[in-house]
């Protein structure tokens, strides 16, 4: 990765180069396609081209419109030999907050749950299924080490990877030398906190500076990226132990990816979902015990969800994506995936804050108090969706399990009502396409995995860009009436739409797209997410063949502490979360 002002030289530099001196002026761009007759753009083009953003002109405006198209595409080709570095984004800064929420500034000291008396166990590999809290306890007391622990889980990764293909990159000098710095450092007296000496996982979208970062595609099978995500250093920081790049479906969708598809250990026979596939198997199957996951539209919900994992995705905003592969950089989100809610509040409590580089992060604290009663939350749920019928049995069962037990323990869940938006128009997307863009002009789109992926990118090209702003406006309107429906709870469940009929059914990457069924709660699913909502995925049972069920819990935004004390609640009266697939 380069840095800011590395960037900053080669753009100068290759301006320099480009023979444009310091300004790049339309009049030389232009007088330099006439002398090459490089008039490119005839007026039929430009009458198709209106056509898609349902326009006509007369002849006489399409004259005028010719000129100045062609004269941009002469500003396209200076711009396409600028190289843009990979951590380089927009400078737009999306805000998940609107006009009339309010955010706790205020910080408080963090607060775990208590901790039962711990002794070493017979064997080490008893922890792999631990608390983090009670590993963290283990290695302070100087109990365990960090080596052990780090030595175990490797063993672990490498007993079970054949089964699940949840690993693209084994770390072992890597994590040793980390571990080892690590049990130097807590015998010195030097102990940083609830992470330290803790082995994790990263999503190989997450660059590792001296490693391969595949981004999950036969394209970039072979990358290396100069120095570590923000997320990498942070951990590193905090004494964290990095174990393994873990698998990602191809550039960030789904969990098939170069090497394969990568598996739900509860049952070897269906794929772990995506796109944080091995993030989510790895750390359900006990491999790790934590990982950090992405997502851009359920990638961190959707595999916690399948692989009976607690998945969080924090509020946009929350965690540094510096060094990270982008799809949206007005929805990319990193968040831990891990076996219990405190567990994701331990991880939440380092990696929340600014790193300088990605300016869409906010200084607004991660307020964790493991003794907060949650009680005192209002607390809704979203009637309708409860009642699809497009939910199958045995997951609806299980949803409607939640609201009772929940009832059970003091808790009055009253309904509340999505708004009636018309969801489908905010699909137009141009981000990843932009991202994307030497990938498609290189040719080297050719060598991804999933051979019809490119498509996505080349239809982006096709959207008009004021029809996508205009869908953005939509989008500002549609989180104002969100926040209106939610505004009466702190913290409301929702199905997740793996529970809907149909929901597994791949979509094909080429022709006209089978409409999606538009049912309360993928309609829901799709709000939350475009107005980047907090969540919490908690496994609830198990389904007939042999996978876990889920719910999730949702607040407005930066209200994770609401969210996660429901949660924690529900868990702790609970054990869905203790149990473990035998592989």
């Amino acid at each position: 990765m380069k840095t800011t002002s590395d960037s900053r030289r080669r753009f100068i530099a290759t301006f320099a180069g480009l023979g444009l001196g310091s300004t790049l002026l339309p009049g030389v761009v232009w007088a330099q396609m006439e002398s090459k007759g490089a008039q490119t753009i005839t007026p039929e083009m430009i009458k198709q081209a209106a056509a898609l953003a349902g326009l006509t002109f007369t002849d006489e405006e399409i004259g005028g419109i010719v000129q100045t198209v062609n004269q941009n595409l002469g500003r396209y080709e200076a711009m396409r030999k600028i190289p843009i570095p990979n951590d380089v984004a927009p400078p737009f800064y999306f805000s998940p907050l609107v006009p009339g929420m309010k955010v706790d500034r205020t910080p408080v000291p963090f607060r775990a749950g208590k901790v039962p008396k711990l002794k070493r166990p017979a064997a080490i590999e008893d922890l792999a299924f631990a608390p983090l809290t009670h590993l963290a306890a283990l290695l302070k007391a100087r109990a365990v080490t960090s080596v052990e622990l780090t030595e175990m889980f490797l063993g672990r990764l490498k007993k079970f990877n054949p089964k699940l293909n949840c690993v693209v990159t084994f770390l072992d000098d890597l994590a040793l030398a980390q571990a080892k710095q690590a049990d130097a450092e807590i015998a010195a007296g030097k102990y940083k906190g609830l992470l330290h000496g803790i082995p994790w996982g990263a999503k190989d979208i997450i660059a590792v500076k001296g490693y391969k970062t595949t981004w999950g595609s036969g394209a970039y099978q072979d990358q290396v990226i100069d120095g570590d995500a923000s997320i990498v250093k942070i951990l590193r920081e905090a004494g964290a132990v990095l174990l393994a790049k873990l698998t990602t479906g191809e550039l960030a969708g789904g969990d098939q990816w170069f090497g394969g598809r990568t598996n739900n250990p509860w049952n070897l026979e269906q794929g772990a979902s995506g796109s944080s596939a091995g993030s989510a198997s790895a750390t359900a199957a006990g491999l790790v015990p934590f990982a950090i996951g992405t997502e851009t539209g359920g990638s961190i919900l959707s595999p916690s969800s399948r692989c009976g994992c607690t998945g969080l995705r924090p509020t946009y905003g929350r965690v540094a994506r510096t060094g990270v592969m982008a799809l949206s950089w007005t929805q990319d989100r990193l968040g831990p995936l891990c076996r219990s809610v405190e567990d994701c509040a331990v991880v939440m409590s380092v990696i929340a804050r600014p790193d300088g580089l990605d300016l869409s992060v906010t200084d607004i604290p991660f307020n964790w108090d493991a003794r907060r009663d949650y009680r005192t939350l209002k607390v809704g749920y979203l009637k309708a969706a409860f009642d699809d019928s497009d939910r199958t049995p045995e997951w609806s069962k299980n949803e409607r399990a939640v609201l009772t037990k929940l009832e059970a323990m003091g808790v009055k869940p009253v309904p509340i009502t999505l708004p009636d938006f018309p969801v489908d128009v905010l699909s137009l997307s141009v981000e990843a396409a932009v991202f994307f863009d030497e990938l498609l002009r290189s040719g080297q789109v050719k060598k991804m995995t999933r051979k019809n992926r490119g498509n996505q990118f080349r239809s982006a090209r096709l959207i008009p860009a004021v029809e996508y702003l205009q869908s953005q406006r939509l989008r500002s309107m549609m989180m104002q009436q969100l926040a209106e429906a939610t505004a009466g709870v702190d913290v409301y469940l929702a199905p997740w739409t793996g529970g809907a009929v149909g929901a597994d059914t791949p979509r094909p990457d080429t022709g006209p797209q089978p409409p999606t069924p538009d049912t309360v709660t993928q309609a829901h699913y799709r709000m939350a997410n475009l107005a980047c909502y907090p969540a919490i995925s908690l496994p609830t049972g198990f389904s007939s063949n042999g996978s876990p069920t889920s719910v999730t819990f949702l607040g407005q935004p930066f209200k994770e502490l609401d969210v996660m004390t429901l949660a924690k609640a529900f868990q702790d009266a609970t054990d869905f979360h203790l149990k473990h697939p035998v592989l």
